[in-house]
């Protein structure tokens, strides 16, 4: 990409967006060290859009090849832009022994990514510039793990501490927002810009006063009245950092409902972009599945059940494929069976999102545990069921996590 100047006007970066390090997608080449990026990270080709930037001489336009690149100065065509990301569901599923490593590399994505989350809103706080680099390089790597195994990284992320929850809530909801990305058949820049949104949805809570946002119990009328200003703060924040008017959307309308009854703008149905309708729903998720200060987790299969019930909340084909993503019985569900057992979800079925893989470990009957077993329910040979969920609190197990993590 030797051709490639300062002063040009990037509107597409070829190859996947893995592979790069740069928060938008689309910028005025500027910086020094961007145009070194480009050539390090192996991009062989850039669109240039020369009505916004330098106009690419006629030498630099036909300049093309592996060592070279090529540069492009007209918009790509939606054929050559289109290139879909396979949906969740369509991938067979991995076998558990895969799961398990996922889970393990997810164990110490997590660990990491709640250290630099934690300095991106410290520093959002001070005033200072949120650090691109950092946050696209995060970003690739949840993404990654959430392609080698959807589930692993998503139910790893919900098991935050009420003390991790400000910075472990937007690992997950950007690993939810990929996950679904997927599911739906974005196209790499979009589900590029649908993590980062994620990510990014509550960088306004670092401009909240530090006693409502720590505060160990319920917030009172006050209290969340001066909450409900963290969409605006972030959106505000982002906007200063010259980030995607996408994602600053995310963070500006992921509380708003269908129905009109949400904030800050009460806007409705169609009037909610989608990516902010997806938000929405991947935040409450893993807010009424994550420990509190205030309250117990959901389990995420009766979380699924009650999202589902609730009229006017979110967009019912985007739930619907939320679900999909994440799986009517999400891997760490306790489930009731037919067989009047209980058990724990440990990984997603391979034919049916009703029939996964679980591990059997209490009697109904006995009141009792019973030796582990794992059952295929997806096999021919099981004539057993799910029932529904059930509430881990209502029986006080201790340690059931390590049921599906090991």
């Amino acid at each position: 990409m030797t051709d490639l100047q300062l002063g040009m006007y990037i509107h597409k970066l070829g190859g996947s967006w893995l592979k790069h390090p740069f928060m938008r997608g689309s910028f005025l080449l500027t910086e020094a060290r961007d145009l070194a990026a480009i050539r390090e990270c192996g991009i062989n080709e850039v669109w240039i859009d020369p009505r916004l930037g330098q106009m690419p001489t006629a030498t630099q336009q036909a300049a093309s090849g592996p060592e070279g690149g090529q540069i492009l100065a007209a918009e790509p065509s939606p054929a050559a832009i289109a290139e879909i990301a396979p949906a969740a569901v369509a991938k067979p599923a991995d076998s558990r022994e895969a799961l398990v490593q996922e889970i393990e590399r997810a164990r110490r994505i997590c660990l990491s990514a709640k250290s630099q989350v934690k300095d991106m809103l410290q520093a959002a706080r001070l005033g200072k510039a949120i650090d691109s680099d950092t946050t696209q390089l995060l970003v690739r790597e949840i993404a990654a793990s959430v392609e080698r195994h959807p589930v692993a990284l998503l139910s790893v992320a919900r098991l935050k501490t009420h003390d991790d929850y400000t910075y472990m809530h937007s690992v997950a909801v950007c690993a939810l927002m990929i996950a679904m990305a997927r599911q739906l058949g974005f196209d790499e820049e979009r589900t590029r810009l649908a993590g980062i949104g994620g990510l990014m949805h509550d960088l306004g809570k670092a401009a909240m006063p530090l006693d409502v946002l720590n505060k160990p119990g319920k917030l009172t009328d006050a209290e969340f009245n001066v909450m409900r200003s963290h969409p605006l703060a972030g959106a505000e924040m982002l906007r200063a950092n010259g980030a995607s008017p996408d994602v600053v959307d995310i963070a500006l309308h992921h509380h708003e409902k269908i129905d009109g009854t949400g904030y800050p703008h009460k806007l409705k149905g169609d009037g909610i972009s989608e990516l902010a309708r997806m938000g929405a729903i991947c935040d409450v998720y893993d807010a009424v599945t994550s420990q509190r200060a205030y309250k117990e987790p959901w389990n995420p299969a009766a979380a699924m059940h009650q999202m589902a019930k609730w009229e006017g909340h979110f967009d019912k084909a985007l739930f619907n494929a939320f679900v999909k993503s994440v799986g009517i019985y999400p891997v760490g569900s306790l489930v009731k069976l037919a067989s009047q057992r209980l058990a724990i979800v440990i990984a997603p079925g391979t034919e049916s999102l009703l029939s996964p893989v679980v591990r059997v470990f209490f009697s109904l009957k006995s009141k009792e545990q019973i030796p582990v077993q794992t059952i295929d329910l997806g096999a021919s040979s099981v004539k057993d069921r799910i029932v529904g969920p059930e509430d881990p609190a209502k029986w006080g197990f201790r340690g059931i996590d390590e049921l599906w993590m090991k």
